[in-house]
């Protein structure tokens, strides 16, 4: 049996200011851009790597949620406690600069870790941290 990643998420609070973060910094590409009974999901992934997409979720995607269940998860994500994403690249210096440049909000800039990669992270428009990880020479 041969298993492989097809679709991890991500959730945004506004799909209208993660888009270009996600398409124009980052360079990744739309898939789709769907609505549903008031809520929305943008499907984005690399180029490089069509089997591979992230989707741009609302922080619950339940339209049977509770209203405190939605305030709960909306905090969460304000406070940037949700798990966000690693991207692999080749240059993680190139990449940091290229995204602060963009404005993207810093969380760390590029430093060799001990578990061997050289790694950076940014905030996304919604909080969530985003890391660009590059493997280092051995």
């Amino acid at each position: 049996m041969d298993i492989t990643l097809s679709q991890c998420f991500i959730a945004v609070d506004d799909h209208d200011k993660a888009l270009p973060f996600y398409r124009d910094v980052l360079g990744l590409e739309v898939r789709n851009d769907v609505g549903f009974e008031g809520m929305r999901w943008v499907t984005v992934g690399a180029p490089t790597q069509p089997d591979v997409s992230i989707v741009l979720e609302p922080p619950l995607a339940d339209p049977s949620a509770s209203p405190a269940d939605k305030r709960a998860m909306a905090e969460l994500l304000t406070k940037g406690l949700l798990r966000g994403v690693i991207f692999s690249t080749d240059d993680c210096d190139a990449a940091f600069e290229r995204i602060r440049a963009a404005g993207g909000e810093v969380l760390q800039e590029p430093v060799d870790q001990p578990y061997g990669v050289r790694d950076c992270a940014f905030r996304d428009p919604s909080g969530n941290m985003v890391r660009f990880a590059q493997p280092r020479n051995r």
